[in-house]
């Protein structure tokens, strides 16, 4: 597929499919609450975790373009398009983590997996209104969610935009005592066979039989190699990438197209935090902005991480741009 026309391919769009104006978006049969604009569809499914169930380009003749691999209906919430990722992102290793010398435990949420996993905001139902054309904000309160012992409440919000996607997410903690807090999104990439992923970052963070860190390093292993750009398709990865200066991009030569990230808050300046999940099979793939490594809770000076207090509050946000392959 060629797309030939990107930035001019919005004129003749609506601006929304459910609901006549600000909050009055209405789902489908299946829950999906979708929105037209800019070129571009995007549906969000708020009470499965506040998730995102598709997003699409819309090409000046042709069916919409799948750019987040989407919902495909199951029960399984790993299979939304993507999800955020809060009050923290990826595994808590050791049953739990320790502030100001107390230990809270920490419990599995996810069947098959040993640790807790992606915090509990994508277990969660959240709270939905379109606040403008184009624009949704899901909102959510959170108390001791599982066993958890944070307090929070979230919001998260996505607006179509001329060229592309604003995505961001914010919480803030609601709890008496301080608590480390981080961010992420998690969006499931289509792979095609010529799909390849670039990152400006300084190393990887290995890990053993598990995703937990073992070590930071400095050296690539060969198809790893984000800066000089990798294939879609390769090595298993489930790994955090440190020294990321916030850019990235995922291309499909021949769909003649590429989305590029862009970390707007907050800013990273060769410090931030990036994480690849590539499984050997499947028709996706995952880039995630994170603001911290996998199991940061148990990294010298808990890396990444935001101690907040009652009312604190930290905020996680990119633009996703949609531009011809090879800008």
């Amino acid at each position: 597929m060629n797309i030939s026309a990107i930035a001019g391919s919005s004129a003749a769009t609506a601006d929304s499919i459910h609901g006549a104006g600000p909050g009055q978006l209405m789902p489908d049969a299946e829950g999906r609450h979708w929105l037209q604009h800019a070129g571009q569809r995007l549906a969000v499914v708020p009470t499965r975790g506040g998730a995102v169930a598709a997003w699409q380009w819309l090409p000046p003749q042709g069916a919409p373009l799948d750019l987040w691999r989407p919902w495909d209906g199951s029960d399984d919430l790993y299979r939304q398009a993507s999800f955020a990722m809060v009050p923290w992102s990826n595994r808590i290793a050791q049953g739990g983590f320790e502030v100001a010398g107390r230990f809270h435990a920490m419990h599995p949420n996810r069947e098959g997996e040993p640790y807790p996993i992606h915090g509990d905001g994508w277990l969660q139902p959240w709270q939905l209104r379109q606040t403008g054309p184009g624009e949704i904000e899901m909102t959510l309160h959170s108390g001791g969610f599982g066993g958890s012992p944070y307090r929070f409440s979230a919001r998260q919000g996505l607006r179509l935009r001329e060229g592309g996607l604003d995505q961001w997410v914010e919480v803030r903690h609601e709890g008496a005592e301080p608590l480390p807090y981080g961010l992420g999104l998690h969006p499931w990439f289509m792979r095609a066979a010529d799909t390849r992923i670039h990152a400006a970052v300084k190393g990887v963070w290995l890990s053993g039989a598990d995703p937990i860190p073992t070590g930071r390093s400095a050296v690539l292993p060969p198809d790893w190699n984000l800066p000089a750009g990798m294939p879609a398709h390769g090595s298993f990865i489930d790994n955090a990438f440190h020294g990321w200066d916030g850019v990235a991009t995922v291309r499909w030569p021949s769909w003649g197209l590429q989305v590029q990230l862009r970390q707007i808050e907050p800013a990273v300046q060769g410090d931030g935090h990036c994480l690849v999940y590539r499984p050997p099979h499947g028709e996706a793939f995952c880039l995630e902005p994170i603001t911290h490594p996998i199991d940061a809770f148990h990294l010298p000076g808990q890396e990444g991480l935001r101690l907040l207090e009652r009312g604190g509050s930290m905020r996680l946000s990119v633009a996703w741009n949609v531009l011809p392959d090879g800008v």
